[in-house]
């Protein structure tokens, strides 16, 4: 009787890729697991909102993280003098948003069914105007800010750079950068899991699963977290300037002139972290309502001139 030395006799390395292959699987549901409870474990309740969202950052490290960024931009930027015509229109307008931020959070956390935890109270706030063509402007964690004079001809005057002032106050409110980092904690879980799954895929099959957990592309898994943060931030931002007295209808032509500016070139939304201009200034529009019975609660009755 011949014996067939390949076919008659067992494969050890079949037995070894069959073990490997189930071991693969633990690992993969260990990581399931874990990035479940990571998930749950760190789940917190806005109030601006009344929105579950995941942060596991506290807001002392925050604000910690918030400064240094903070200080390395003044360090690298040209920082207007605090006495200029600019810086100290700017601080003002800053200083009404900011004695607002509770009173929109009462009134959104009322709104919503929530318990306002009051974030504005541990900030340490700051403003500095940068001399930038840049039309920029941000919020840091703990409320460090900054304008870039590129911004003012955009603006063109104090209630449009409000609007885009609360909006950026309002990430921090919001505390975005945290749920930022939480989010990608967990993507970086799934990139570790997929490392494992994806051991006898060919090259093409491991680009499109690690594209799509956000590795290494722009039309990641994160891209939609930052579409709705800016959307919550277009929102409260908007009842910020309302709240202190500034023209919630100037939002409408600043983000106009924002999208003219643009002359068109931007990626269309599904590829993009910020709202199309047009669903951006529609959004703002359905929200004018809101804006307006803040506005007249917060100043004197008074309908925004």
């Amino acid at each position: 009787m011949r014996i067939d030395p390949v076919g008659s006799q067992p494969s050890y390395s079949d037995g070894v890729q069959r073990r490997s292959g189930g071991l693969r699987w633990w690992v993969i549901l260990l990581f399931a697991a874990y990035a479940g409870y990571y998930w749950l474990s760190n789940q917190t309740v806005d109030p601006y909102t009344g929105h579950k969202s995941m942060i596991d950052t506290s807001i002392e490290e925050e604000a910690a993280l918030g400064l240094q960024a903070y200080q390395q931009v003044l360090t690298q930027e040209p920082v207007l003098d605090a006495s200029s015509d600019a810086s100290r229109q700017i601080k003002a307008i800053a200083q009404r948003l900011e004695a607002r931020a509770n009173d929109v959070e009462d009134y959104l956390a009322a709104e919503n069914g929530t318990t306002p935890k009051h974030i504005a109270d541990s900030f340490q706030w700051d403003v500095s105007v940068i001399q930038s063509q840049e039309a920029n402007a941000f919020c840091l964690p703990g409320g460090k800010m900054a304008v870039y004079t590129g911004l003012i001809p955009i603006a063109q005057n104090q209630d449009a750079m409000a609007v885009v002032m609360g909006h950026e106050i309002s990430h921090a409110l919001l505390r975005h950068g945290s749920q930022r980092m939480a989010q990608q904690k967990l993507v970086q879980i799934g990139q570790m899991a997929a490392g494992v799954a994806i051991g006898n895929m060919d090259p093409q099959q491991q680009q499109m699963v690690m594209s799509a957990l956000g590795a290494g592309t722009q039309y990641g898994v994160l891209l939609p977290f930052s579409r709705d943060h800016e959307s919550q931030a277009d929102e409260v931002g908007l009842m910020l300037a309302a709240a202190a007295c500034f023209n919630p209808h100037e939002a409408i032509p600043l983000w106009q002139r924002m999208s003219a500016q643009s002359n068109g070139q931007r990626p269309p939304e599904f590829a993009s972290t910020h709202p199309d201009p047009a669903n951006r200034i529609e959004h703002l529009q359905a929200l004018m309502p809101k804006a307006e019975k803040i506005y007249a609660k917060f100043c004197s009755g008074a309908a925004p001139q």
